[in-house]
């Protein structure tokens, strides 16, 4: 007997070609996004040895760039730093749970179409850090579970030990990228690195990407070869999941637009420091 598809996922999958308007190739890609709410969060300044490092906040704010240039709409993003004082002209607001968790809240309120949740940081197998404390798996759950309910969401966690997160954040209509296994470190979070290493291959390989799931494939390769040449070990694994309801979907929500990045996204070299 044939097995019928939950309902849920008929409707998830008309919900997402009427939003794309399939009446051509450029009209499907153009606002795929412009209707998801989305906070990007980095959520120390130092580096592994303690000194001050701006990797985190070059990530978030570049990251910022290509989710904006991938057609996510400007009001509804949010950034957050440790230090918002430090970029006024980037409308940066403090990185603390309460506040994070209130304003993903508000702007999943006025943009309903999805959510995308990115974290950058320091981690521990307790959890990320955000300021002067620690985000646990449970705490970040019940944040994402709160403001995004069942829409479809995006969660990227960029910090030491993130795979601790996939297993509270799982479910049926989410995709969660981590740049590291329950229990192992991930690398370029050093005084001189521009962006930590997972960072880095998000940031080079989203242009090329089509959507992400694509974009979480391409990352782990390029995770891969960086750290094999920089001979960082034991390697980092980054871990993806993909729900059952993200899935059919995800290649309805593709990226506005397919650029040509500055540097090769597989390019092995070492992250250089900020500008």
């Amino acid at each position: 007997m044939t097995r019928k598809a939950p309902a849920s996922l008929f409707l998830l999958t008309a919900a997402a070609l009427l939003a794309l308007g399939l009446g051509g190739a450029g009209g499907a890609r153009a606002g795929a996004f412009s209707d998801w709410a989305a906070v990007v969060v980095a959520g120390d300044f130092h580096a592994h040895s303690g000194g001050p490092s701006e990797a985190f906040d070059n990530a978030r704010r570049d990251m910022t760039r290509e989710l904006e240039a991938a057609g996510f709409s400007p009001s509804n993003v949010r950034q957050f730093s440790v230090r918002p004082q430090l970029y006024p002209a980037e409308h940066v607001m403090q990185s603390e749970p309460r506040l994070i968790g209130s304003q993903l809240a508000s702007l999943a309120s006025q943009a309903r179409g999805g959510c995308l949740v990115y974290f950058t940081s320091h981690g521990s197998p307790a959890g990320v850090v955000v300021g002067d404390r620690l985000l646990s798996p449970a705490g970040l759950a019940r944040m994402v579970d709160d403001a995004c309910g069942p829409r479809l969401t995006v969660v990227i966690l960029s910090a030491c030990f993130s795979g601790v997160f996939v297993p509270p954040l799982s479910k049926p209509e989410r995709m969660v990228l981590t740049a590291a296994r329950p229990d192992r470190s991930s690398f370029g979070c050093g005084e001189s690195d521009k962006y930590p290493y997972f960072d880095t291959c998000l940031i080079q390989t989203l242009p090329q990407s089509m959507d992400f799931v694509q974009l979480a494939g391409a990352t782990k390769a390029c995770v891969a070869a960086r750290e094999k040449a920089t001979h960082m070990a034991p390697p980092s694994e980054p871990q993806l999941f993909v729900g059952p309801q993200f899935r059919p979907v995800a290649p309805f929500y593709r990226f506005a637009v397919s650029q040509t990045a500055d540097a090769d996204p597989h390019d092995p070299s070492p992250g250089q420091g900020s500008p």
